[in-house]
C-alpha cells in the first residue's frame, strides 16, 4: 500500500503525518480515514476547491486530472504546477508526499 506524507499544517496536523492507503484510493478519503480533517465542502463531488492540496513528491504516479478539476484548480488559493484536487488525485502504487495548503476558499468552515 502506498503511503502518503503529509507536511505539517498547523491546523490539520501540526506535526506532519504518515497515512497508508490502498491504491485506487483518492488523497482525500485515505486522509478522512487517518483522522486528517481536510476540508471537503462539495462533499467530494469535485465542486469546489477546498480540499486542495500540492503534491510534492510523486504527483507523476497520481491519475489524470479531467477537464473540470482543472477548470476548479485555477480558483483555489496557492495554486501550483503540481496542486490537485484530493478528493479527485487517485493514488496508485507510488508513495506521496502532500502539503495542504494554508488556506483555502471556504471563508464559512463548520465548528470555527
Amino acid at each position: 500500500m502506498p503511503i502518503i506524507k503529509i507536511l505539517p499544517h498547523p491546523e490539520y496536523c501540526p506535526q506532519g503525518a504518515q497515512v497508508e492507503a490502498p491504491s485506487g484510493t483518492s488523497v482525500c478519503e485515505a486522509l478522512l480515514d487517518n483522522g486528517i480533517e481536510i476540508e471537503h465542502a462539495c462533499d467530494m463531488s469535485c465542486a469546489c476547491t477546498t480540499c486542495h492540496v500540492i503534491v510534492r513528491e510523486g504527483f507523476a504516479s497520481l491519475n489524470e486530472m479531467d477537464e473540470s478539476e482543472e477548470d476548479l484548480l485555477d480558483r483555489a488559493w496557492g495554486l501550483e504546477p503540481n496542486s490537485r484536487l484530493s478528493c479527485q488525485a487517485i493514488l496508485a502504487q507510488k508513495d506521496l508526499t502532500v502539503e495542504i495548503p494554508k488556506y483555502s476558499i471556504n471563508h464559512a468552515k463548520e465548528k470555527h
